[in-house]
Parts: C-alpha cells; sequence; structure tokens
C-alpha cells in the first residue's frame, strides 16, 4: 500500500533521478531516455543489479562517463559519453529494436511534452511548424516495455499543466504511461486514476490547483 508523503522544497534534477533509480526492482532490464532519464544511471547501486539496455546496441551501460573515463565511441542513443559494467555487451541495432519491441525490457523511463489522466504520452513533437521531430524508438519503448515511466517538469513554459486531460501533441502511444516523475509531484495512474504518491514544494490542495483534472491522494 503507498502512503502519501510530502517535502518543503521541490526536487532538483538529480534529486528526481535518485527518487527514480531507488524505485527501480532488483535485476530489472531498463532502457533510459535522452535528456533527464539519462541522470537515472548515476543512482542505480550495484546490489540492485539492473541492466541498462541502449537504443544504439548496449546492455550493461554504466554511469555516465566523466575525465578519464571518456571514450567517443561509447556513447548513449543520446550522444552522452557512459561507460561500460563487467559483462557489458553490443549487438545489431535491429537486435536493440528487437528487444525493445519484444517485451523484454521491464521499464523504459522517458521524457514528456504531455502525459494525458489515461497514459496516453506524447514525446516526439509538439505539432509547432518549425519544431523538429525526433521520434527515435520512443514508439517502440512505450508500447514495448512492461512498464513506461515518464520524467518531466509538471509544468511547461507558458505555466501550463504537462498532465493534461486529452493530448492535444502529437500521440507517441496510448495508455502506456504508469508512474509520472516530476519536481513537483510524483503521480501514479492506475485505470484512469491519478494517484498523488507525494509532493515536494508544494501542497495536494495547491497541485490540485494547477492539474486540469481530479487527482486522488495516496
Amino acid at each position: 500500500m503507498t502512503t502519501f508523503a510530502s517535502t518543503d522544497t521541490t526536487l532538483d534534477k538529480n534529486a528526481l533521478a535518485q527518487v527514480v533509480a531507488a524505485d527501480i526492482a532488483p535485476g530489472a532490464f531498463v532502457n533510459l531516455g535522452i535528456g533527464q532519464p539519462t541522470l537515472v544511471s548515476n543512482y542505480l547501486t550495484a546490489d540492485q543489479g539492473v541492466t541498462l539496455h541502449t537504443e544504439n546496441g548496449m546492455l550493461g551501460m554504466g554511469p555516465q562517463a566523466t575525465g578519464d573515463q571518456i571514450d567517443e565511441d561509447l556513447i548513449n542513443a543520446g550522444k552522452i559519453p557512459v561507460t561500460e559494467l563487467p559483462g557489458a555487451s553490443y549487438f545489431h541495432h535491429a537486435d536493440s529494436f528487437a528487444m525493445m519491441r519484444g517485451g523484454h525490457l521491464d521499464v523504459c523511463v522517458l521524457g514528456a511534452f504531455q502525459v494525458s489522466r489515461e497514459g496516453d504520452l506524447a514525446n516526439w513533437h509538439t505539432g509547432a511548424p518549425d519544431a523538429i521531430p525526433a521520434v527515435g524508438g520512443a514508439m517502440d519503448l512505450a508500447i514495448g516495455a512492461k512498464e513506461t515511466w515518464v520524467m518531466m517538469t509538471l509544468l511547461a513554459k507558458d505555466g501550463s499543466s504537462k498532465l493534461v486531460d486529452t493530448l492535444t501533441y502529437p500521440v507517441t502511444g496510448l495508455g502506456c504511461v504508469k508512474r509520472v516523475y516530476t519536481e513537483q509531484a510524483i503521480f501514479l495512474i492506475e485505470e484512469g486514476r491519478v494517484v498523488v504518491r507525494s509532493t515536494h514544494g508544494t501542497t495536494f490542495e495547491e497541485l490540485q490547483e494547477k492539474v486540469p483534472f481530479a487527482l486522488e491522494r495516496a
């Protein structure tokens, strides 16, 4: 049973990545999307035994590389230099997508432009005529992984909620998102119910005023 929790300050990107990393089950096979989700790799512990898959063809990715660790040929799908863990393996791009589509990943963690109350995901295009679309393997991950989690800011630059009643941006996947991690709150999407697991730097009542549909407190 999930118990509601609250802290006085919002979560910065690293604190949020730490929360996501702690939620990943031991032994899971996981893909981290480009951008903010990449930070999760820095907070996984050896005891968890999590295996990270990269879309560009690697199993066993370690934390982000720094200093002398950087090898320009060893990068993740976001072109960020990464490390490899003992036993890491490499494979063809087509095999990587077969793993994604074949249900072999337990969790994928993606960024998003919008998530609907039903767990619909939009993360590849805003629909703006001057925007550059970037679909990559997001559709394959969103539908192929057993669970899709999202890391994003709660609000867009114009102050509107990125948690929406219905998507207005092009769809990546329908009904696929199970959890949303933001700097102000963590949400669980359960068959049309959106449950707030925790709030950060805001109260549940203040949060409700920012989101355009009814929330439930865990």
